[in-house]
């Protein structure tokens, strides 16, 4: 996840990216990284099939040079475009995400 002028990047990992890309737009962890520095755009993901695969390459993501990481979005994705439409995650789904977390912190 980048932010809006791709100046910081977000890494994490999660079993269901759709989900976890619209918890992101949707800012539900106020206190989060994601959403303290406005991470909302996927400009890259991966698909690693197994949990221990998807915790390796995380581990070594975030410690790699913001070169490296700037290049390998780029290899992918050089216009930085948002890809979470690609995803499914629209408008209308953020908010259904919204609305979701409203209702079971209400009640």
């Amino acid at each position: 996840m980048a932010s809006k002028y791709n100046t910081t990047l977000y890494i994490g990992m999660t079993n269901d990216l759709q989900r976890r890309v619209g918890e992101h737009k949707a800012h539900i962890n106020k206190g989060g990284f994601s959403s303290r520095y406005n991470c909302e755009k996927l400009v890259y993901f991966e698909d690693l099939g197994s949990f221990d695969a998807a915790i390796e390459r995380e581990k070594s993501l975030k410690n790699w040079k913001r070169e490296w990481k700037n290049n390998l979005i780029k290899e992918s994705n050089p216009e930085w475009n948002d890809l979470s439409e690609s995803i499914g995650v629209t408008e209308e789904y953020v908010q259904a995400i919204t609305d979701q977390y409203k209702q079971e912190r209400e009640g």
